[in-house]
């Protein structure tokens, strides 16, 4: 072996001898490899190199040993500090996920948690399923504003109302096609009694049809209320002046110890009737009930295209920024903020919740616009700087570069000012080189188109149409605010198999140059108006009644639908 260079050594075997004083456990032999080429086969335990030769070698090992044995620990050590770091941070996403969740479903007060309580709660209400109302184009387009002339009911009329047990959370029924609205529940009477109304941000005014004597009125969802004379507003009152101050002849007549009121809708249906005032019984979040003095109206002359919403509601809720809506009168005595919310479900079964508080509102996750508008209307109306149908641009009326939009769950459909809407169909016509073929035999919307088999879903088509994306806040697009609408948020599907726009000329609709935002359009969104900061949010939502609600509340268990 002395004519080996120390470089071709490949290995070295250590010999350990036994104790002197206990032979019996016999040698141990090891192997060690220095070199970079293949592994030799093990080493024969017959194999023995001088002990020379294993001293040195074992003392003094190879630099190309160290720093293979140094890269794989630098490498082992590297590999688990990024596992550490992709687990930590994949942890962190997954809480903050989940406390994003919770947080966007309920923001828990400070009196929950033994802080400070401000006496402010909030009022949830379920929106329910509802059948019937078929082949009707909008029968739910509301904005419905007291109008300017007096109206004096029937001097015989008994007038009375008391409103009864409502839960923190009120699920909403309803869908936008075949039934044309979205409605709610509150209680009524002594004892109380439940009557469905119809969810509506247009309107003043909640008023539930009633017997005082009816002279014109739908069968409805329930019995014809029965008032009492001694629950009469009479013309005096601060609320009864709101609602007549735009009336001729000053509005009101002491002579008649009344407040009457009449109502014009924008599908030019009305509603007659006079006010009254009784009793609301509300269940907060915690479970604690509330009562309290409401005033609403009592319709009992209905007319128009009203009266085939009535065929299974019993009237409508107002929820506008008036002083006579229900919100407000229950801000007005302290017991919620100014804030009203609704999240109208995107599926086919319908429903949804609706709250009064700010109690449901996300911490984050909102988008936010400032409402327009705030002192000359009681609208939810925003201003818009423009419209994008996929990378395309729907112009306003004329020169203008901005508008006004309303949301209004008063309204079936979406409504567009007549420039926007031509525009938005001449860019629909694409749809005819894609496969679809407009039918003007479908009378079920304005614009139709069928497919060579008939369409059982939106999802089945919306692969040929485009994102609607409205823009608020700032021209600047990086910097606006968007409020996005898929195609399922201006589509439906027709009786016949078709797939019909739900995005109507609005060019007799309310001023005739502002976009209405429908339910067709509001679906699918949590969308919250806060009438103490006075600007409107949304975000995307399934409208599942929040969690803690639904476990608080049983809301399906007393025959309610």
């Amino acid at each position: 072996m002395e004519d080996e260079e120390p470089s071709h050594i490949k290995g070295v075997v250590i010999i350990s001898l036994p104790p002197p004083d206990n032979p019996s456990l016999g040698k141990t032999i090891t192997a060690f490899t220095f070199s970079n080429p293949p592994l030799p086969s093990p080493l024969p335990l017959s194999y023995q190199p001088s002990f020379q030769q294993q001293t040195h070698q074992s003392q003094y090992p190879s630099t190309s040993h160290l720093h293979s044995s140094f890269n794989r620990v630098f490498l082992s050590t590297l590999l688990k500090f990024f596992s550490f770091f992709g687990i930590l941070i994949f942890t962190l996403f997954l809480h903050g996920s989940l406390s994003s969740t919770t947080l966007q479903q309920l923001r828990v007060s400070n009196s929950d948690n033994g802080g400070e309580d401000d006496g402010l709660t909030t009022y949830m209400f379920p929106l329910f399923p509802k059948f019937g109302i078929h082949g009707q184009k909008d029968v739910k387009l509301q904005l419905g504003k007291l109008q300017k002339e007096n109206f004096v009911t029937q001097r015989n009329a008994k007038v009375a109302s008391r409103v009864a047990d409502l839960s923190s959370v009120f699920p909403i029924g309803g869908n936008v096609y075949p039934d044309g609205l979205y409605f709610t529940y509150l209680l009524l009477g002594s004892p109380p009694k439940r009557y469905f109304l119809d969810v509506d941000t247009g309107s003043d005014l909640t008023w539930i049809q009633c017997d005082a004597p009816c002279k014109s009125c739908a069968k409805g969802a329930h019995v014809l209320y029965k008032p009492k004379r001694s629950n009469i507003v009479p013309s005096m009152d601060s609320l009864c002046m709101e609602v007549q101050k735009n009336q001729k002849n000053g509005g009101y007549h002491e002579s008649f110890q009344q407040c009457d009121y009449e109502i014009q809708y924008a599908d030019h249906s009305s509603s007659l009737g006079v006010l009254i005032k009784d009793e609301l019984h509300l269940m907060t979040r915690n479970g604690s009930k509330t009562n309290l003095d409401f005033v609403f109206g009592c319709g009992y002359d209905q007319e128009g295209l009203l009266l085939n919403t009535l065929s299974k509601t019993d009237g409508i809720m107002g929820l506008s920024r008036a002083k006579v809506s229900l919100p407000y009168q229950l801000a007005s005595k302290g017991l919620i903020k100014n804030v009203v919310g609704h999240c109208l479900s995107n599926d086919e079964v319908g429903g949804g919740y609706m709250f009064l508080g700010d109690d449901f509102v996300p911490y984050w996750g909102m988008s936010w616009a400032l409402m327009a508008n705030a002192v000359t209307t009681d609208l939810y109306q925003t201003e818009i700087l423009g419209i994008n149908y996929g990378n395309r641009l729907p112009s306003f009326e004329g020169s203008r570069k901005s508008g006004n939009v309303v949301f209004d769950s008063g309204s079936s459909y979406t409504y567009f000012p007549k420039e926007a809407y031509l525009n938005l169909v001449a860019s629909l016509k694409e749809v005819s080189w894609l496969g679809l073929i407009q039918d003007d035999s479908d009378t079920t919307l304005p614009l139709c188109w069928r497919a060579n088999v008939p369409i059982k879903s939106v999802k089945d088509v919306k692969h040929f149409f485009e994102t609607l994306s409205l823009q608020f806040g700032s021209k600047w697009w990086i910097l606006s605010t968007m409020f996005h609408i898929p195609p399922e948020g201006y589509l439906i599907i027709s009786k016949k198999g078709n797939v019909c726009l739900a995005i109507l000329d609005g060019s007799n609709v309310h001023d005739g140059s502002s976009i209405i935002l429908g339910d067709i359009s509001l679906r699918g969104h949590l969308v919250v108006y806060d009438n103490v900061e006075q600007k409107i949010g949304w975000k995307s939502a399934d409208c599942d009644i929040p969690m803690r609600s639904r476990k608080t509340h049983n809301f399906l268990t007393d025959g309610m639908l």
